[in-house]
């Protein structure tokens, strides 16, 4: 408050004094007047001065009001004109009312006012019509983040191209790990000759050493077959925009030498900690090495995956010495435990059962006591036919419980075995996963990003022509204090041969030692010929199936059900294997129902075609030539749509690449 206003606010009860003297003055001049009027006199003199200076200082006081009021009305103007933010004014029709002299200098035309924002900067469109608060925009070249005032039509600029830019350089400098792994160096070098091996050795070194330099990647060699390199994340999306180009380089100018090596490259990206990209950068490799080689994983921190490659069918990996190593560690663990539970897949086949019931012998030759969990509801006919025999063997059928009795069994040293998956959103039943620590996993498709988690013991071999195949190898190092029965045998070589299709699918030399194995232990095929025969109201359906069909791209088949239809898992993915023999056939999908509000897809390819990929865009997955996917909530018609969608977007990536 200024100095005269200061005295004012003092002289107010001042005043008010004068007013009483004045008062007690007239009252003494009824007792004696020439005292009372020397006393006035005294006081006029005085108040006479305050009143002329009083008038003085309000004087004062409206120049300064005045002023004041002139210099906030030009500060109010230069801020508004001057001021290093644009403000703009806009009507209804979104045409510009006006715009201060800073906003308008980013722009070529003389005066924005009058005109429309669809000629001037369509980009605020969206986020006028949204009713957007802030948002960052890029206007000729400049970015800026816009805060929206809807009540007053009004929008202010601020110039953030600075600030983005060094925020974009943060992001791109940041460190990036990427661990580089040889598939199959052992298998190709394991007869070579020290001469042979070195020069193979320096060919692959000289093809990742040349990429290294053409990217600005630092690489170094830490094993025989493994790689350590580290770059930036500016370097990492140039790698992804080319789809990692160094996977095909390898394997074809290896090739050339009558080597042919492929890559599995795990990435970490996403956190400035050098040790969580290192474990972040070895999970990836896993998971590329899970899915069967021959491509690019990166993983993000918030979990979500991004694969690359993928291209070739998995290269053999498994040996003897493996099988015999991961059998004796179940024995361990299942020999640890009370009991053994064995869970498959929601809607069980002929491989997830017969999976199931090869655990359950290796349990019982551990004299453990074990359990089959089944939903009786949910199983198709073939397996219905298996079940029916199996009512045969009393031991053998009291083994299988429902979901229900599992969980109430169940204790803290029970082992859960899951077989022929490794999602926990197509087990049995979830709450078995919840409820039991000790878990094991065994499966032969590819890993996908969903995984059971903290698991004891893994056994992925996506090479594996089925879980089947794996189990069988399993009990050939079990203990001999049992006999395989013929039911068992039998049910373990039907899952072989329903995956393989009679074994002219991923079928490996691994395969055909398996069901050697099995029919010497008394698998009766006529048997599995009888779990496999199909009634004529199947045989129409899947004609039915197959007759909607029709060629999408090029090789590329789709067949479709009608919407009022249900139809068997099995009946859609025979649909697919028959359109896959047909002349001209590349890849076929059938799309059909499977329940109410649920549309099921398989896909099948003869391996141009990588249909995993294409599945797994549609929340499914599988392998290179056989997938499949569940889409929940849609029609026939709309599952369609999404499936040329993926499948455009598939053959889009591979153009490019």
């Amino acid at each position: 408050m200024p100095a005269y206003l200061e005295k004012r606010s003092i002289r107010y009860p001042f005043y008010g004094l004068i007013f009483l003297t004045i008062v007690l003055l007239i009252v003494l001049s009824y007792y004696n007047w020439i005292i009372s009027l020397a006393g006035l006199l005294l006081i006029v003199l005085p108040v006479y001065y305050m009143v002329t200076i009083d008038n003085q200082q309000r004087k004062e006081m409206e120049e300064y009001i005045s002023t004041l009021s002139y210099r906030i009305k030009k500060v109010g103007e230069e801020a508004l004109l001057e001021m290093p933010i644009g403000i703009m004014l806009i009507n209804d029709e979104y045409d510009v009312e006006w715009t201060n002299p800073y906003l308008a200098s980013f722009f070529d035309e003389d005066t924005l006012v009058g005109k429309t924002l669809y000629d001037v900067a369509d980009s605020l469109i969206p986020l006028i019509k949204q009713e957007v608060e802030t948002e960052i925009i890029t206007l000729h070249d400049r970015k800026f983040r816009v805060i929206h005032k809807p009540e007053e039509r009004l929008l202010y600029f601020f110039d953030v191209t600075e600030q983005a830019a060094i925020e974009k350089m943060y992001q791109n400098e940041r460190t990036v790990i990427a661990i580089i792994f040889l598939d199959n160096y052992d298998d190709l070098t394991q007869g070579m000759d020290d001469q042979m091996r070195g020069s193979v050795n320096n060919l692959v070194t000289s093809i990742l050493n040349k990429w290294a330099h053409e990217n600005g990647i630092f690489l170094k060699r830490i094993s025989s077959e493994r790689f350590i390199a580290v770059f930036n994340e500016e370097i990492l999306y140039s790698l992804e925009k080319g789809k990692f180009t160094i996977l095909d380089e390898v394997r074809e100018m290896t090739a050339k030498h009558n080597v042919s090596f492929t890559l599995s490259i795990g990435v970490g990206t996403g956190v400035s900690s050098l040790p969580e990209l290192g474990l972040l950068a070895q999970s990836s490799l896993d998971l590329a090495l899970g899915r069967g080689g021959d491509q690019v994983a990166i993983k993000l921190p918030n979990g979500k995956v991004k694969f690359y490659g993928g291209k070739t069918n998995p290269v053999e990996k498994r040996t003897r010495v493996r099988a015999r190593v991961i059998s004796h560690a179940l024995r361990d663990l299942i020999i640890a435990s009370d009991k053994v539970i064995i869970m498959g897949h929601k809607n069980p086949d002929m491989d997830s059962i017969g999976a199931s019931i090869g655990i359950y012998k290796v349990a019982e030759l551990n004299q453990k006591d074990a359990h089959i969990v089944v939903n009786m509801n949910e199983i198709d006919n073939s397996v219905k036919r298996l079940m029916d025999e199996i009512r045969h063997q009393e031991k053998l059928i009291s083994r299988f419980i429902s979901p229900e009795e599992a969980l109430e069994i169940s204790t803290e040293k029970t082992l859960l075995v899951v077989v022929d998956t490794h999602k926990p959103s197509l087990v049995m039943d979830e709450r078995l996963l919840m409820k039991i620590d000790n878990k094991v996993v065994i499966d032969h498709h590819r890993r996908g990003e969903d995984f059971i988690s903290n698991p004891l013991l893994v056994y992925m071999e996506p090479y594996a022509s089925s879980t089947s195949e794996l189990v069988t190898e399993f009990l050939e190092y079990q203990p001999k204090r049992g006999k395989i029965e013929v039911i068992e045998a039998t049910a373990l070589l039907a899952g072989i041969i329903v995956d393989t299709k009679s074994f002219t699918l991923r079928t490996g030399s691994r395969t055909f030692d398996a069901a050697s194995y099995l029919r010497a232990h008394g698998a009766d095929t006529i048997l599995v010929q009888k779990f496999l025969k199909e009634d004529v109201n199947t045989f129409i359906k899947r004609g039915k199936l197959i007759e909607s069909v029709y060629f999408y791209h090029e090789g590329i088949a789709i067949a479709t059900g009608r919407d009022d239809e249900v139809n068997d898992q099995v009946i859609i993915a025979q649909a697919a294997d028959i359109l896959l023999t047909m002349d001209g056939v590349l890849a076929s999908f059938v799309i059909a129902k499977r329940g109410e509000d649920v549309v099921g897809i398989s896909a099948r390819s003869l391996g141009n075609v990588n249909v995993q990929v294409i599945m797994e865009s549609l929340e499914g997955g599988g392998h290179l030539t056989n997938a499949a996917t569940q889409l929940n909530g849609l029609t026939i018609e709309e599952a369609e749509m999404r499936l040329k969608q993926a499948i455009d977007d598939y053959l889009e990536g591979s153009k490019k690449e």
